[in-house]
């Protein structure tokens, strides 16, 4: 529970400190409305303990991102690693200060029960991508364990049709994404352990907020598929199987090399390791 307080305790500065700035960048269209969050939640994984190791390269310019989904703090790691923008359930505007988090963040909210307003929101997800935005989808539509990878959905990914458009010969870039976490406490990470990082199912949200804070050291890989430029008549449907293949096997090989990693004392690491990818300029 100390460390739970110390780390609050420097959150809470941290982010009244950054937040006018933010919105006041938001307010005029600054380009630093991108570089702010990244900066913020690089802060927040080297306090929470955060080790964030990355494999493959991040797809430069306006990207639909798609990713598996394991925890809440996906969203500090992938904010930390590159300037994104998510997309998220409706439900997540009226958590206790994650929502507020994510609406400052631009986060585009899903209406799950209103399937008639999905084209509504492909059309503000597309007009994002137009803006040049990178736009974060956790396709499997809701979060697990972290020992699999759901079936991804396809529905979403319809927004690159919205953020082609007319254009003649335009394209936009469909990228997959897999973060897997590795280490927990200092140990590797086995079923056990990495259902204690999850965030799913029932879990309420505050408790394991409380205890993932609480915890220390988190060790979590995140890795960069290959980007797919999709043309206004590519099949959605196979974008996205072909994407969900390549998050499995890049969740799988990130689990063994972690395994590997472990049978061995490996020197300590940064808090954020960022080797393959620059951050923006504000």
């Amino acid at each position: 529970m100390l460390r739970f307080i110390l780390v609050i305790a420097a959150v809470v500065p941290l982010t009244l400190s950054m937040l006018p700035v933010h919105l006041l960048a938001i307010r005029f269209g600054w380009r630093a409305q991108r570089a702010i969050p990244q900066l913020y939640h690089r802060i927040v994984c080297a306090l929470i303990g955060v080790r964030i190791h990355q494999v493959g390269r991040r797809c430069d310019g306006p990207v639909l991102i798609l990713s598996n989904h394991v925890s809440w703090l996906d969203i500090c790691v992938i904010s930390a690693v590159a300037p994104v923008s998510f997309i998220a359930k409706s439900e997540v505007a009226t958590w206790p200060v994650f929502g507020a988090l994510a609406r400052w963040q631009r986060t585009v909210f899903i209406d799950r029960q209103a399937r008639h307003r999905t084209g509504e929101a492909t059309r503000e997800i597309g007009a994002r991508l137009q803006d040049g935005d990178a736009m974060v989808l956790f396709a499997e539509g809701t979060s697990s364990d972290g020992s699999r990878v759901l079936p991804f959905r396809s529905a979403l990914v319809g927004a690159v049709h919205h953020a082609i458009g007319e254009q003649a010969g335009a394209r936009v870039a469909v990228q997959p994404m897999a973060v897997t976490y590795t280490g927990f406490g200092g140990l590797p990470i086995g079923r056990e352990l990495r259902q204690r990082v999850a965030w799913y199912g029932d879990a309420e949200l505050i408790p394991h907020f409380v205890e993932l804070l609480s915890a220390g050291a988190i060790d979590v890989t995140v890795s960069w598929g290959d980007a797919v430029a999709t043309s206004i008549d590519a099949d959605r449907k196979q974008i996205t199987r072909d994407a969900e293949q390549s998050v499995r096997r890049m969740c799988e090989a990130a689990r063994r090399a972690g395994m590997r990693g472990a049978i061995a004392p490996r020197p300590a690491a940064a808090p954020v390791t960022t080797p393959d990818v620059q951050p923006e300029a504000a």
